[in-house]
């Protein structure tokens, strides 16, 4: 019988399109090579998809430390949701990403399209082997880079790629919190559900498969922990505010759960994910029974008005397969806020342990979160596979010990270590190498992330191709802490008290007076967007309360760009409604000596802070 089938060759091409994958992708393309995403489900977004629903967390520590709020590719994808879904639809947000994919001019998406096998030669990856299970269609498709960006690592594990499960010994790494022995404990899989009130009694009959819970067993989740969460103020720019609005709110009973988590009973929790999945559902709805019908103990849910709006039936997954690189990130490092030289992604998540047997550790709290102050990075090297050469990892499955990843598997961390592997994948196609011989251009690489509005603690902005760096500042308006010169001292972003960026006013202007006449063909403004109020899709009513409407006031909306010769503006342009951090100016080449960006109008603040000024020819 005859099958459909093409072949397919590309320069990159990345399996697994969660946001590590996405951000891969998207981020690759950007730099001109093309590009495949091979994605099993028909949305992209993985754990943060409609599919799943767990909302992006990162650096910033549910803003404990606003200033770490990872930037780059996942923030202007963040950006683009809030300004056009306010009411935290998982549709819209879908579509956002779905459009962002498939306007990269040099990526392809293959959806609903799942890689079963992959071809090897010589420690390297030749073909990967799919099928799309929609169009019946298979595919063969070669490229001499890849990304793994399944999370499982699976494409790494099909090609023989090395790779650990399990704990490490204290003795290896030194780890604080390591074991004296190896386990193989994981942490477990989770699916979330959400209730709504709709204003009037409504009854609930558990199905036949339900696991029925106790008082007893539930009191170590649903009255301890989500209590914890619903009034820990310290998460709120607005501290008495946040309280006021969590002590009424019905977060402990309108969203919900992630320590609803099995960690399964054999060794390998990927083969077990089906029978995971299935006690998942089952223990999801008997703890919905529980909230709406329990008459024991002395606790009250006030569920009377709760209907179950939805249940999730893809389980999210946290921990499996680690494949290894040429360094594990371990949690010295994190704890000891390692600025490695060659760092290429940072993280500042707590090293947040869940119990060994999720939702089954009745008598323990679901998990012991390890809380420090301020950030680590994570080397190039734990991105690359140790022993297939062409092979990259992005996301959970990168080079790191558990204890590493309790920390670096959270879904901003993994986003941004995606963006950056894909502009490092495009690299190696620039200078006909395999990612271990990408060393000697590390240093390209992270200008190249910072100057996508990438962050790097311990790292500025020296790109020689940028002109703006040896230009003279000025401006028409001068604030003390947010002068002009400070838009181009290499940093993008407010870090504690210091604002790096010049601080204007509608009206008042910023001019880069160049050393020499350039060709210009762009400017790169870097606005301020106050990270201290968080733009994230999420179905908690606690984390939307923290939210304000729409984008963030503080960015600049319109502006005009003038740019000059000897004193004569000889051309301009202007940005016009703008709801973006990172916004790229192109234009048709221009001859000019100086650039003057003049303020019109923010998006409702009063100052306008522009950290950054890039300028290309």
């Amino acid at each position: 019988m005859s099958q459909r089938f093409e072949e397919k060759s590309y320069d990159v091409i990345v399996t697994g399109g969660g946001m590590a994958g996405l951000c891969a992708a998207v981020a690759s393309a950007r730099q001109g090579v093309s590009v495949a995403l091979v994605h099993a489900r028909p949305v992209l977004g993985g754990n943060a998809s409609s599919e799943i629903r767990i909302h992006i967390s990162g650096a910033d520590q549910s803003l404990k430390q606003p200033d770490y709020a990872e930037g780059g590719l996942l923030y202007e994808l963040m950006l683009e949701n809030k300004s056009c879904n306010d009411q935290y639809s998982y549709s819209i947000w879908d579509m956002v990403l779905f459009e962002k994919a498939k306007a990269e001019k040099n990526l392809d998406v293959f959806f609903n399209t799942v890689m079963y096998d992959c071809e090897t030669q010589n420690n390297r990856i030749t073909a990967i082997c799919c099928v799309q299970e929609t169009t019946e269609m298979r595919y063969r498709l070669t490229a001499p880079i890849f990304v793994d960006a399944t999370g499982n690592g699976t494409l790494g594990y099909y090609a023989g790629a090395e790779y650990r499960t399990g704990s490490e010994t204290k003795s290896e790494f030194g780890e604080l919190h390591a074991p004296k022995k190896p386990d193989n404990y994981r942490m477990g899989n989770t699916i979330l559900l959400k209730a709504r009130d709709v204003g009037h009694p409504v009854g609930f009959t558990a199905p036949s498969f339900a696991k029925k819970l106790t008082e007893e067993q539930l009191e170590k989740r649903i009255h301890c922990v989500q209590m914890r969460d619903t009034i820990d103020c310290s998460d709120s720019p607005d501290p008495e505010e946040y309280r006021r609005t969590s002590m009424t709110s019905s977060a402990a009973v309108d969203y919900g759960y992630w320590w609803l988590e099995l960690c399964g009973e054999g060794d390998d929790i990927i083969v077990e994910y089906e029978t995971i999945r299935d006690d998942l559902m089952a223990y999801a709805y008997g703890i919905w029974d529980h909230i709406k019908n329990n008459k024991e103990g002395i606790h009250e849910h006030h569920a009377e008005n709760y209907a179950l709006e939805w249940v999730g039936a893809l389980p999210g997954v946290r921990e499996s397969r680690r494949l290894v690189g040429d360094y594990l990130l371990s949690e010295t490092d994190i704890l000891n806020h390692k600025i490695f030289d060659d760092a290429i992604c940072y993280g500042g998540w707590c090293v947040d342990l869940h119990a060994p047997h999720g939702l089954l550790d009745f008598h323990k709290l679901p998990s012991d979160c390890n809380y420090y102050d301020g950030v680590y990075t994570i080397p190039y090297r734990c991105y690359y596979s140790k022993n297939i050469r062409n092979l990259y990892m992005a996301g959970r499955d990168i080079s790191a010990t558990r204890l590493g990843l309790a920390s670096a598997r959270i879904i901003g961390c993994c986003a941004v270590g995606g963006e950056a592997v894909g502009i490092a994948a495009a690299l190696c196609r620039k200078y006909s190498c395999e990612p271990r011989e990408l060393t000697p251009y590390i240093g390209e690489l992270q200008q190249k992330i910072l100057k996508e509005d990438g962050f790097l603690p311990g790292f500025r902005n020296s790109d020689p191709d940028d002109l703006a760096l040896e230009a003279r500042v000025t401006a028409t308006y001068v604030k003390e802490g947010g002068e002009p010169e400070k838009v181009i001292n290499g940093i993008s972003r407010k870090l504690g008290d210091e604002i790096n960026g010049w601080t204007g006013r509608s009206g008042e202007s910023l001019t880069l007076t160049l050393q020499k006449a350039c060709l210009i063909r762009q400017v790169r403004l870097t606005f301020e967007s106050n990270f201290a109020y968080p733009i994230r899709v999420t179905m908690s009513a606690v984390r939307q309360a923290q939210q304000r409407s729409g984008v963030p006031e503080e960015l600049v909306k319109d502006a005009g760009i003038e740019f000059l010769m000897a004193g004569e503006v000889v051309k301009q342009t202007e940005i016009s409604g703008n709801h973006q951090r990172l916004c790229r100016v192109n234009v048709d080449p221009v001859m000019a000596d100086a650039v003057r960006i003049t303020v019109v109008s923010t998006n409702g603040a009063k100052d306008a802070v522009i950290h950054e000024v890039r300028i290309y020819e």
